[in-house]
C-alpha cells in the first residue's frame, strides 16, 4: 500500500449534490480520506496509489459536480 495525498483547487460553492457525491467517493476502494476546505477552496484527497492514479482522482472529483480547476503542489 502506497499512501499519497493530492491537493486540488476548485471554484464556486459546492452544491448539496456535489457534497453528497463527495461523501459517496469515500466508499471507493483506495480512497482513504477527503478533506474539503471551503475557506481556501481546496480539496485534499488521501489515496492508495497502488489502487488509483492521480488523473483518476481528478476525474472522479470532476464527476461529483464540483468545479475542480487544477492540482496544486503540496
Amino acid at each position: 500500500m502506497t499512501q499519497l495525498e493530492a491537493l486540488y483547487r476548485y471554484e464556486g460553492h459546492p452544491t448539496e449534490f456535489a457534497m453528497s457525491a463527495l461523501g459517496n467517493l469515500r466508499e471507493v476502494y483506495g480512497i482513504r480520506r477527503i478533506k474539503l476546505d471551503e475557506e481556501w477552496k481546496t480539496i485534499r484527497v488521501e489515496y492508495d496509489a497502488t489502487r488509483l492514479a492521480g488523473p483518476t482522482i481528478f476525474q472522479m472529483l470532476r464527476q461529483t459536480g464540483l468545479a475542480v480547476v487544477e492540482e496544486l503542489p503540496l
